[in-house]
């Protein structure tokens, strides 16, 4: 019986260039040519969720990690240089953050390495919890708040890698704080490799060779400044994140700020501008509505704007629009930005004492002044945000006592009944609306100027405009005395323990500056830590020619591995214009200053596929095979797809090689400097290749590429036209019944899929949901977020 149990097949509608499974669940992740992102589940090879490509984030889907808790998954954007945080439970972006260069590969691993000043700082994480309240969620237009803070994560420090073009190399702590900026690299990255340790990154480079051809080199750089300063770089990377979470929080709070503010609330200034174009007399607006207030008596051009424009009835909604609008953004400034300004101002002043202790902080590049600007420049938006709050009360209060003597009188234009309750006015409430239109109904020539309009009686939207211009209406400062008394102290005028509070600015623009501060800050451990990775190997392996450049290949560039237990880097490659059917492999130490023997080996595919004797049944025959793709299985075990000649006419083969057989050679290579590995490839140590049963031949299907989880123990197989499909689980062997049944169903399915696509790809793509969910993909998307728990559950249960 085939080894290997086929769960799975699927005909795609576009070509997929990215596969990754998923480190916990029995999801893999696919990204195809339109710049969309696909969820697949194992069984049946079902479609949990997609999400379409946005023009803001882009089209061009270069990478795919998933995060070491398979609960984020990243992506690069080649044509918008952007890396994408997305959750896997909703498939909601979460994060975005922008690249100088085009992502090309990205690996995130976690750190394994454990220690006692790791363990207390796991069990003490959570210390803010205990002063801080917990963040209120937003609101449900922006249901992104608990997915934001989820974007932490676990305790244990995981590194997010990235590589693009010339050379560029960036380290992000748990996918969200850059820690590392390497300038070590040259040429375009395709792999990369963080150890667990954290002592070394293997890096797989393309240049141009001296004879103009890419040539594949592979790099190992020393990055022990990380792993030396480990319990540090994680409290370090921890609290940067926590800050980078709150600046998210903050951003999105701010934005549902100004759309509970409305447009609605500028009809006042408008129509009062339009009041002013329109009216033939030259009195001033604020003397019309005086003389309305204290003689009860109006100019038939003001009684034309309050009857016929204004209205009684859109006075009345005019006002609950405003006490709506004004309370909604009241409470998010007191229970969402202060917040979030507290909570980051804790978090500052925590990590301004981790860069006062300089012994073991100031390796890293913590600067104690950059960040006690940082802390200054929250202070500052906490001030701004308490001014809005101040202007809000203010509002409320004039606008309610104005909108109700106007339309009390306008309700006596009208002839019509005015309730009891509403007729009385004492002398302070008309001192009080008197006040008010001497203050707002003034009008602004350079305003206008500005803005397009006289006045500006609305004062809150202004603080949530993102302009540099200064506030239309600073509040009046006025007799205010802490004010005074600051402006004729001396010693507290320039005191770094006030903060500055940009009287004339936004809170916009407050919210801009504080957080350049804040990333200004976060950056130079980026640098001082770059500075320390050092190159520590440059092995040239072998060229490409120019032919097979633009051809999709996700094996000639070679696959990179880390054996925790064992501390060792692995790079598995084959060179096709050399050896086409030799495997090889390269192994080398996460520590740089230890070797071991037999750097370089290789498998010989050219004999008996079989360990078993020739009159084996299922043993196949003895053909000569090269190799399409290979990939760690795990420590242990490699899975490859071959391919025979052409006299047994490009079969196809899924294996699984054991790795033991290739580290058996006891034959030690002698790598000759300035040269590369293909030109003294026939002095490398060769071992034959021993399958046994660990094989299964793809029947109709030209196999090209594979994505293999060992700790799932699944595989994905996908053809050279990168749009068939087939999902194995590794560790079954297939019954024949349900193999047959399994190529019927192949069958089936390929001419559905046939059918589907000469109908048109929109057809396609509900016949291909119908025929995933069952006709029930309505009830399949809105469970997924509960099957997907109910599956996390199981499987840790």
């Amino acid at each position: 019986m085939p080894a290997f149990r086929q769960v799975g097949e699927k005909q795609l509608p576009n070509p997929v260039l990215c596969m990754s499974w998923s480190p916990k669940r029995d999801l893999i992740a696919l990204a195809n040519t339109t710049g969309e992102l696909l969820l697949h589940r194992l069984a049946s090879f079902q479609r949990v969720w997609s999400l379409p490509p946005v023009d803001c984030t882009g089209k061009e889907i270069s990478a795919l990690a998933w995060r070491p808790d398979g609960k984020i998954l990243a992506f690069s954007l080649r044509d918008t240089k952007q890396v994408v945080l997305c959750g896997v439970e909703k498939a909601e972006i979460l994060h975005v953050f922008p690249m100088q260069n085009p992502v090309t590969c990205m690996h995130w691993m976690e750190v394994t390495e454990e220690s006692s000043a790791l363990n207390s700082f796991y069990n003490s994480e959570d210390e803010s919890k205990l002063f801080l309240p917990k963040l209120p969620t937003l609101p449900k237009s922006e249901e992104k708040s608990d997915e934001i803070m989820n974007l932490l994560g676990e305790v244990r420090l995981n590194i997010l890698v990235l590589g693009g073009d010339s050379g560029f190399v960036e380290l992000y702590a748990y996918g969200m704080y850059k820690i590392a900026t390497l300038t070590e690299v040259s040429g375009t990255c395709r792999s990369l490799s963080l150890s667990s340790d954290l002592k070394s990154l293997s890096v797989i480079t393309e240049v141009r060779s001296a004879d103009n051809n890419p040539e594949i080199c592979y790099i190992q750089l020393d990055t022990g400044l990380l792993s030396d300063c480990l319990p540090e770089v994680t409290r370090m990377a921890r609290k940067f994140t926590h800050i980078s979470t709150l600046l998210q929080y903050l951003h999105l709070s701010l934005t549902c700020m100004c759309e509970a503010w409305e447009d609605i609330l500028m009809q006042m200034d408008l129509r009062l501008t339009k009041f002013v174009q329109e009216k033939n007399t030259s009195t001033q607006v604020q003397d019309e509505f005086l003389e309305l207030l204290l003689w009860g008596q109006s100019s038939p051009e003001l009684q034309a704007l309050l009857m016929n424009q204004l209205t009684v009835k859109g006075l009345k909604k005019l006002g609950q629009s405003i006490e709506s609008s004004y309370s909604s953004i009241q409470k998010l400034v007191i229970s969402h930005l202060q917040s979030g300004s507290e909570a980051l101002l804790y978090h500052l002043s925590e990590v301004k004492g981790m860069s006062l202790w300089k012994q073991k902080f100031e390796p890293l590049g913590l600067d104690s002044e950059a960040i006690e600007g940082a802390i200054t420049a929250v202070g500052s938006f906490s001030l701004k945000a308490n001014e809005l709050l101040q202007v809000i009360d203010k509002s409320m209060k004039n606008f309610k006592a104005f909108f109700r003597w106007l339309y009390v009188a306008m309700l006596r234009m009208c002839e019509e009944h005015v309730p009891p309750e509403l007729n009385k006015m004492t002398q302070k409430d008309i001192a009080f609306v008197a006040d008010f239109l001497s203050e707002h109904f003034s009008e602004n020539e350079e305003l206008f100027d500005r803005k397009g309009k006289y006045f500006n009686v609305e004062r809150v939207g202004q603080y949530l405009k993102d302009e540099d211009d200064d506030l239309v209406s600073p509040p009046n400062t006025k007799g205010n005395q802490w004010l005074k008394f600051l402006q004729e102290s001396t010693h507290l005028k320039e005191s770094p323990l006030l903060f500055p509070s940009y009287p004339q600015k936004s809170l916009h623009f407050v919210k801009r500056m504080m957080e350049s501060v804040i990333e200004e800050c976060l950056q130079k451990p980026a640098e001082v830590i770059g500075k320390s990775v050092k190159q520590s190997i440059l092995l040239p392996l072998y060229t490409v020619s120019e032919s097979s450049e633009n051809t999709p290949r996700l094996f000639e560039f070679p696959s990179l591995w880390n054996d925790k237990k064992a501390k060792m880097h692995y790079v598995l490659f084959c060179m096709p214009e050399i050896s086409p059917s030799k495997l090889y492999l390269l192994r080398k130490p996460t520590d740089p200053n230890r070797h071991v023997p037999n750097s370089v080996m290789s498998i010989d595919l050219s004999h008996h596929l079989d360990g078993a004797d020739d009159d084996d049944a299922e043993a196949p025959p003895n053909y000569v095979y090269s190799c399409l793709d290979a990939r760690f299985y795990d420590d242990e075990m490699l899975t490859v797809v071959l391919q025979g000649s052409e006299e047994q006419n490009k079969s196809r083969v899924l294996a699984q090689v054991p790795l033991a057989s290739a580290m058996s050679s006891k034959i030690e290579f002698k790598w000759e400097p300035n040269m590369r590995l293909d030109q003294q490839s026939s002095t490398i140590p060769c071992q034959s290749l021993v399958l046994g049963n660990q094989w299964r031949e793809l029947e109709s299907m030209k196999a090209q590429f594979v994505a293999v989880n060992g700790i799932r123990k699944v595989a994905c197989v996908l053809s050279a036209n990168l749009r068939h499909i087939r999902v194995f689980e590794m560790d079954v062997e297939d019954e024949d019944d349900e193999g047959a049944e399994s190529q019927n169903t192949s069958a089936d399915q390929d001419a559905l899929d046939s059918t589907m696509s000469s109908a048109g790809q929109g057809r396609e793509e509900r016949a291909e949901a119908d025929d995933e969910a069952g006709g029930q993909r309505g009830d399949v998307l809105q469970n997924t977020e509960e099957r997907l728990e109910s599956e996390e559950a199981l499987e840790f249960s």
